[in-house]
């Protein structure tokens, strides 16, 4: 058995989600927070057989694509003046970890 946790951008969750449990897998949803945009994200868990890995990254896959997105931000130019200096960053796609699970009981 595995646990698979896979942190996808918050737009992208509700899909994810949706399709996952379509497809016959248990999951749960944790609303997370990125640390360097400080946006929401939702951190999915997903007990699941090892032979079933390959669907669940192929929904996660389909289902969350990157994008590119224009933060406001502030460099300071001198004597206090900061103006607004837009930067692009590319937010989206999933960071997915597989662990390997001992032991599990449903009660």
């Amino acid at each position: 058995m595995k646990m698979l946790l896979a942190i996808i951008n918050y737009d992208d969750s509700q899909s994810v989600i949706n399709k996952m449990m379509q497809s016959g897998f248990s999951v749960t949803k944790l609303a997370t927070t990125g640390g360097f945009l400080k946006a929401g994200n939702v951190t999915i868990l997903a007990g699941l057989e090892e032979d079933r890995l390959d669907e669940a990254f192929s929904i996660i896959r389909e289902h969350c694509r990157k994008r590119k997105q224009i933060l406001p931000t502030t460099t300071e130019l001198g004597m206090g003046f900061y103006p607004a200096m837009p930067v692009q960053v590319d937010v989206g796609g999933a960071t997915v970890f597989v662990l390997d699970v001992e032991r599990f009981e449903k009660l």
